[in-house]
């Protein structure tokens, strides 16, 4: 006789924390995007590499940029009502620096972070 494994319930992060923020860095570029976990599609993305904010900044790898990238995506989540975001950091990434820019204006524009 095979008994069947107990049924579980659904993960509750789906429901709890759909909406994601990524961050990624390289040496020349600074980008942010907000994954919807459930459907693994991009709600909203923003870069130093788009050709529209490549003119108004100064560079686009460093802390001011991170910023200004937080700022922007800030305000495409809120453009498309999103209201919070959960953050998630690689290993390697630690509060501080460029996360900490783009986490700290995505807060400063009215995102609430879970």
């Amino acid at each position: 006789m095979v008994i069947p494994p107990p049924v579980r319930p659904p993960r509750i992060l789906k429901f709890l924390k759909p909406y994601v923020l990524k961050m990624h860095f390289t040496n020349k570029y600074v980008s942010a995007q907000v994954i919807h976990s459930p459907t693994a599609t991009v709600a909203s993305a923003a870069s130093s590499q788009e050709k529209a904010l490549r003119s108004s900044m100064e560079s686009t790898r460093d802390v001011a940029a991170a910023a200004k990238i937080g700022k922007i995506l800030a305000e495409r989540l809120l453009l498309k009502e999103i209201p919070a975001v959960s953050v998630s950091l690689k290993r390697e990434q630690k509060y501080h620096g460029k996360v900490k820019a783009v986490i700290d204006s995505l807060r400063e524009a009215g995102v609430k972070l879970l």
